[in-house]
């Protein structure tokens, strides 16, 4: 388990994945710079993570069920599926992600019975949950270039998320989009 110094060392990048203390592979969300929906900050991690281990010559299985992983935001559903088939062991993650959270937010794919999908993983999330929010908050208000122009809302219809996210970050992240509710609600350093 990690203690109080590490966990706020790693906590204050995208994506850290950490081997025996040491940080061997980065990453952050290059969905919008990739064009490729599925290159999530994990993704990119784990992809440092296995060319790093072919380059010092360890062996992925080995290395994988014993690396801990911290970031930003809770993995989405995809991610969480990912991690698992990966036998990552512990992720511990800022603020939940209530619209795609796969560590208990919308779904638990990190402990159902999915035998056939890995093993189980422990999630720790809440870790500094408000400076998490407010890095997510800053990046979603970005722009996105690639995306295609907002369609003007009419009554009783969604745009979904697509345009400028800025604008959608409540309904994205739930409410106000500064992140005050999950705090209000009570929501801190939780083990799922």
């Amino acid at each position: 388990m990690a203690d109080q110094g590490e966990i706020e060392k790693y906590m204050y990048s995208a994506l850290d994945l950490v081997y025996q203390g040491q940080v061997v592979a980065q990453g952050h969300n290059r969905v919008n710079e990739s064009k490729n929906a599925t290159v999530h900050a994990e993704m990119v991690a784990v992809g440092q993570l296995l060319e790093w281990c072919m380059k010092v010559g360890l062996d992925k299985n080995e290395v994988l069920p014993i690396v801990q992983l911290y970031v930003t935001c809770e993995p989405c559903i995809m991610c969480a599926g990912a991690l698992r088939l990966l036998n990552i062991p512990t992720v511990w993650y800022g603020c939940p992600n209530p619209r795609f959270g796969g560590c208990g937010s919308v779904l638990s794919v990190h402990s159902d019975r999915l035998e056939s999908y890995g093993q189980q993983f422990k999630c720790i999330g809440g870790i500094f949950a408000e400076p998490c929010a407010a890095l997510l908050k800053q990046f979603y208000g970005q722009q996105n270039p690639n995306a295609p122009n907002p369609k003007k809302k009419s009554e009783g219809r969604s745009t979904g998320l697509g345009g400028n996210l800025a604008s959608n970050f409540g309904s994205a992240f739930g409410g106000s989009g500064d992140g005050s509710e999950y705090y209000a609600a009570g929501y801190g350093y939780t083990e799922f």
